[in-house]
């Protein structure tokens, strides 16, 4: 089986994680006691986690949001913006990540005075600073953002003109968060139709805390290129006990046109979209070669990484280096980046990075009595 080390050393790309959802727990601390926030639910790094992480144990999306509210109080500050961005380009960039899409809602960082547009430049820079130290230490990175619009909230238009006009400057795409059930997609419409006019990319938080409408809604509707989770899409999937499979019109739209699955498994289990690991839709959807790629969501209270959700994949499921491979390339082919730096990408980091990773692991030396090399 791939070790956790070895996925860790392979090029890979991750398009759907949460800033707010990625701090480091000492650096909410002190931005905490830099700030003056005083409701943080633990004084010190352990008892911090513990609190952060508990709501991804009870199976329900709302309650494992609730742990955001600590982690955006202490974000803002440009100051603070900036040192968290940078800090995640350094974290991604450590576990092997070489291109990462990471989301965030500027309208929930300006409790402090602070406007949309300087939230913005403040994450921007950030991330450029944490590659660019990355970059001297040897581990390309190249971070962009996406800008998230509260779907419980009446903002999506003014953020989607946010996000266009740093489109130049590292903004890649829009994307639409929070509580899925009773808020539709739809309800934001007018902000998906400037976005189109504007050829703007779109991805949309669906069918993860709500079924195939939601789903429906935000690819008919709304015109969204990706699909942010997508776990219930398999409820449009039927597999006889004989193993005979048919797919639901929708769910065979979403296969023939290629839209992409942001699925994170270990949250989508902590959140209550799959069941377990073992049966969580992402194997069956890669069996039937629908687009899935693998992601996060939220480092900090799923306690994982990248490489370690791949891990967990290739523990359940047997994957080996031709999976992981396929589910990455499937990943780098469906960010938002223009073509030429996705096919550069491909072509001179991933494929050679993977080359280099099964030349390594068939370069086992057999060891014969006592330890000595039996010379081949």
């Amino acid at each position: 089986m791939l070790t956790l080390d070895q996925i860790r050393a392979v090029p890979k790309v991750l398009l759907h994680d949460h800033l707010d959802g990625g701090l480091r727990p000492q650096t909410v601390l002190e931005l905490a006691r830099e700030t003056g926030y005083r409701d943080l639910p633990g004084d010190n790094v352990a008892e911090l986690t513990k609190r952060l992480t508990e709501g991804a144990h009870r199976g329900h999306l709302e309650i494992y949001l609730d742990a955001f509210r600590h982690t955006v109080a202490v974000m803002q500050t440009a100051d603070a913006l900036r040192r968290v961005a940078a800090e995640c380009a350094e974290d991604l960039a450590a576990d092997g990540v070489v291109y990462a899409e990471v989301r965030f809602a500027p309208e929930l960082h300006t409790e402090r005075g602070l406007s949309l547009d300087e939230v913005v430049r403040a994450v921007l820079e950030g991330f450029a600073r944490g590659s660019a130290d990355q970059a001297r230490a040897g581990r390309g990175i190249r971070v962009y953002a996406l800008l998230t619009a509260m779907r419980t909230a009446a903002r999506s238009l003014e953020i989607a003109e946010l996000a266009v006009r740093y489109r130049d400057e590292g903004v890649v795409g829009f994307d639409i968060a929070g509580a899925e059930a009773g808020w539709p997609p739809s309800r934001h419409l007018d902000a998906f139709q400037y976005l189109k006019r504007e050829n703007f990319h779109i991805t949309i938080h669906a069918g993860e805390a709500f079924g195939l409408p939601s789903i429906w809604e935000a690819v008919q509707w709304c015109g969204t290129e990706r699909l942010g989770h997508g776990v219930r899409i398999a409820d449009d999937i039927q597999i006889s006990a004989q193993g005979h499979v048919r797919l639901g019109r929708l769910a065979a739209y979403i296969r023939d046109r290629r839209i992409p699955l942001e699925m994170c498994p270990t949250s989508n289990v902590q959140t209550g979209a799959a069941p377990s690991i073992a049966r969580h839709p992402l194997r069956v959807l890669r069996q039937l070669s629908f687009r899935v790629t693998v992601n996060t969501d939220n480092r900090l209270m799923s306690q994982v990484t990248l490489s370690s959700e791949f891990h967990r994949l290739a523990a359940e499921f047997g994957y080996g280096w031709s999976d992981v491979e396929w589910l990455t390339i499937n990943a780098m082919k469906s960010a938002f980046a223009g073509f030429d730096e996705r096919l550069h990408l491909i072509n001179t980091v991933i494929k050679p990075g993977f080359a280099t990773a099964r030349a390594m692991s068939d370069a086992v030396i057999p060891v014969g009595p006592l330890g000595a090399h039996n010379p081949t």
